[in-house]
């Protein structure tokens, strides 16, 4: 049986070789499926044999995620998605709208890739809840699939960033990629798709070496080996000297300017040490560095206060001497910002899909 969602169009046209279905009819499927949210394969279609379509009709199944909870912000409109597989656990996907252009509406949907997270980052809720399962491929696909339904814009963007490592499910994280690009799939460009890892070493150098164009961001959050380990426990498997490594492989490789992401968290990772030990760690690698505040609903870590943040900015700024950025981290009050993501059911969810 032929699981949609969970393969490529060019894997559907193969595990269908013996009907010989014209090279069309896979693209249009897998559009309807993947793109259009269709739910079955239709017994007519024009200019093909009912007796081909119902061949097909036995041979596939479309599997489909159960909506368990969604809620949108009324500050921001982030919308949170909670959603049931097929296995343990829930996990959630978050719609990032991007309305600022008229007549170019659009979003970004942050995908999860597994089922709670096994790395325990200190300031990570998906971290507290510990390691439950990796999603399959369908599980990832139809994130994007059901939210894209139930939005008035299209979907231009996927993010790796919502519950677990996706460097620990690579194959099938991977995978969804590669459904999301292709044309006849959500048509997403390879360059809009990101996969962020907190540094899984191996996994980086195999991303290297078979040359893929997604955006790739490695989570730093600390330049400095006994803080990061404090903060990141990876950073006791693969320390930051292999990383960087890893990193400026990536670089040589792509030519790319490396995306680093930098959990902004008070009174810890915040000061001209911090910013001086970045630049020695980062020396003649072109970087881009993303700065993100911490959302710990827990108490324990804090955002920076405005002149706090500022003075790092600062620093950043005479010490590094790399492009910085502050990434809006949207949806505090729906558990969906950066963070916070650990299958929160809310009360009175706003809308179905």
């Amino acid at each position: 049986m032929l699981l949609l969602k969970d393969i490529t169009s060019t894997e559907f046209a193969q595990g269908l070789a013996d009907l010989a279905p014209p090279e069309r009819l896979i693209r249009q499927l897998q559009v309807a499926v993947v793109r259009q949210n269709a739910c079955e394969i239709p017994a007519e279609l024009p200019h093909y044999s009912w007796r081909l379509l119902q061949k097909i009709r036995e041979r596939v199944a479309i599997p489909r995620l159960k909506l368990i909870d969604k809620v949108v912000s009324p500050y921001d409109g982030f919308a949170k998605y909670v959603f049931q597989g097929d296995g343990e656990g829930q996990f959630e996907a978050v719609r990032i709208p991007l309305l600022h252009r008229p007549g170019d509406e659009k979003y970004v949907i942050c995908v999860s890739s597994q089922v709670g997270c096994a790395l325990a980052c200190a300031f990570c809720a998906t971290g507290r809840m510990g390691f439950k399962r990796n999603l399959a491929t369908w599980e990832i696909v139809d994130q994007v699939t059901q939210i894209q339904a139930d939005s008035p814009h299209p979907a231009r963007g996927v993010v790796f960033m919502g519950m677990g490592e996706p460097m620990l499910n690579y194959d099938r994280v991977i995978k969804a990629a590669k459904i999301f690009s292709e044309p006849c799939g959500m048509a997403i460009n390879s360059k809009a798709i990101t996969i962020s890892t907190v540094g899984i070493v191996p996994a980086i150098q195999r991303f290297t070496a078979e040359k893929h164009r997604y955006r790739l961001i490695v989570s730093l959050t600390s330049a400095k080996t006994e803080q990061r380990k404090s903060l990141l426990p990876i950073e006791r498997t693969y320390p930051l000297p292999e990383l960087m490594a890893a990193v400026r492989e990536y670089h040589t490789a792509t030519r790319r300017r490396v995306t680093l992401a930098w959990t902004v968290l008070a009174g810890i990772n915040t000061s001209r040490e911090d910013a001086r030990a970045l630049a020695e760690l980062t020396k003649d690698l072109p970087i881009l560095l993303d700065l993100i505040d911490v959302n710990d609903p827990t108490g324990q870590f804090h955002r920076p206060s405005s002149e706090e943040a500022q003075a790092f900015r600062d620093y950043l700024t005479e010490e590094l001497g790399m492009p910085v950025q502050r990434r809006y981290s949207g949806g505090q009050d729906i558990h969906g910002a950066c963070g916070m993501l650990a299958a929160v059911v809310n009360q009175e969810p706003v809308g179905s899909v």
